[in-house]
């Protein structure tokens, strides 16, 4: 599940070398808040059953720096329920967590793909990824789990398999509404194959009985992207139909700017 986001937000944006996390506690939520913020989540889960539900998730409580080049974010677990004070007046919610990967082709266009009509976000352009997820008992939240996450997200919605030790850690945005981005790079390949890729993941899910827009169940996994498309440019964002995500103007932007190393850092 993707926290939608405003298209027109400004996003903040940095390169960091490396990534620390460190959890801590969730805030102390009103009682009067977290009821108003269970009846909103209760209407918008029966207005879209299918993309959304509330399991576990990862908020960012903090953003800071050890030193010029290494990131420290401070995390905690909550549910996507959580995210439902944003539409509480006077309440206010933790910035959500995400990875997202660039998955650049042989000519030096991004990957990107829109969001199935099931989803949080329906028509959304953006790149693959998603929320980040809690670590199970006696793991850690690290870098390198962001890593496997982003990994998976990967492979699960265009069907390019990466291995984590491949994605390079490339950037962390901040938007608007906090929602916290941690971007990893991962190796080129042709635009054919990423075709071909995504094209044999819908196959697959179609010859399981599942068509590319239902959402997934226990039984599998199924692409979240309706469709995928290679940008260059903020310009070609244009082309594209329908919004994206707030993010990706200056990821482009600054991708354009230096494709084959990290961007410099703001």
């Amino acid at each position: 599940m993707t926290d939608p986001q405003p298209q027109s937000a400004p996003v903040a944006f940095w390169a960091p070398r490396r990534l620390r996390l460190i959890r801590a506690d969730p805030p102390r939520v009103p009682p009067e808040h977290q009821r108003a913020a269970d009846r909103i989540w209760g209407e918008m889960a029966r207005a879209n059953p299918t993309g959304l539900f509330d399991g576990p998730a990862v908020a960012c409580t903090s953003l800071d720096w050890d030193d010029p080049h290494h990131v420290v974010l401070s995390w905690a677990p909550v549910t996507y329920r959580h995210y439902a004070l944003r539409r509480v007046p006077g309440a206010s919610a933790l910035s959500s967590l995400f990875v997202a990967v660039l998955q650049p082709a042989d000519d030096g266009r991004l990957l990107v793909g829109r969001m199935s009509s099931w989803t949080a976000a329906p028509g959304r352009w953006q790149l693959p990824g998603g929320s980040a997820e809690p670590p199970a008992d006696h793991e850690r939240l690290d870098e390198a789990a962001l890593r496997r996450h982003a990994a998976r997200e990967l492979a699960e919605e265009t069907g390019v398999d990466t291995a984590p030790h491949e994605l390079r850690l490339w950037a962390v945005t901040r938007g608007r509404r906090g929602s916290t981005g941690v971007y990893f790079r991962a190796p080129a390949r042709p635009a054919s194959v990423l075709a071909e890729r995504f094209m044999a993941a819908v196959a697959a899910e179609t010859a399981l009985g599942r068509e590319p827009e239902f959402a997934e169940t226990a039984l599998g996994r199924e692409p979240e992207f309706a469709e995928t498309a290679l940008v260059r440019s903020p310009a070609d964002l244009g082309t594209l139909p329908g919004s994206h995500a707030d993010y990706l103007e200056i990821v482009l932007r600054r991708y354009a700017h230096r494709p084959d190393d990290s961007p410099e850092r703001a």
